[in-house]
């Protein structure tokens, strides 16, 4: 029996170690069958996916790539190009970042630099990153996109401030790309994980008290897994969504629907 992606081309951006929600996203995709490269931000980041790799005995290329520069996007997915022979099938967008001192205290003290950092590599990476693949989809005759957002883009969660914002943005910005890529065949959603412990989460202070929180409220009593939202993503990206567009997914044990928590 076919598994799900086989024969499809993913690139992967954003891992940074075994717990990273990207992990889980490429996890699941290796799981049908699909063919995966990754994107790194450098040398710290690339050593972590070569020992994941060889840990699952899997061969994929790595390519560094910092997305805040136009020009190392386009050389990106020229190299995604190459190795898959013109043409990409999805890709994931894993990538935000906010300063650490922008996520404490008051929204209103963020300063103009920050929430300028904060939306250029959050939400502008995507944009500029869907249009980079856009000739290659439009060559896979369609393709889907898939980034990640958080909750705090629609209620105000401590300690996470202009971040909030920027997934806000980010959000919006799926429903613009899925209209200007429709016609493309080219989905994009976005994936609203309930909070995990990763590496960027613990940049957000008092999060091991989020965690408790959402154990004791969220309908299923739990938090979610990074294999849950990876499956999630593998959704998104598989035929099966094929008329899904423009949506934001949550993936997070019911918590989101809950009133004042």
């Amino acid at each position: 029996m076919p598994q799900l992606m086989e024969g499809k081309r993913i690139l992967v951006t954003g891992v940074r170690n075994k717990w990273s929600i990207a992990w889980g996203a490429a996890s699941a995709l290796r799981r049908e069958g699909a063919s995966l490269a990754f994107s790194v931000m450098g040398d710290r980041e690339e050593g972590n996916v070569k020992k994941l790799l060889e840990e699952e005995k899997l061969e994929a290329p790595i390519f560094q790539c910092d997305a805040s520069d136009d020009a190392q996007i386009d050389a990106l997915f020229e190299q995604v190009g190459r190795h898959f022979d013109g043409a990409l099938d999805g890709f994931v967008h894993s990538i935000a970042f906010a300063n650490k001192d922008e996520l404490s205290g008051e929204y209103i003290n963020t300063s103009r630099e920050g929430f300028a950092l904060a939306h250029d590599r959050s939400v502008y990476t995507l944009v500029r990153m869907a249009r980079a693949a856009r000739p290659l989809m439009q060559a896979a005759n369609g393709g889907s996109i898939v980034t990640l957002t958080y909750l705090g883009s629609e209620r105000v969660v401590p300690n996470y401030n202009v971040m909030g914002v920027a997934k806000a943005a980010l959000e919006a910005s799926v429903r613009y790309l899925a209209a200007d890529l429709g016609p493309d065949q080219i989905r994009v959603n976005a994936v609203s994980s309930g909070p995990i412990k990763t590496l960027a989460a613990s940049a957000i202070a008092g999060f091991d008290a989020m965690l408790q929180r959402v154990e004791q409220t969220a309908p299923l009593r739990r938090r979610v897994t990074i294999e849950e939202v990876g499956d999630t993503i593998l959704y998104l990206l598989s035929p099966l969504a094929r008329a899904v567009t423009g949506e934001v997914i949550y993936v997070d044990c019911g918590y989101h629907i809950m009133g004042m928590v």
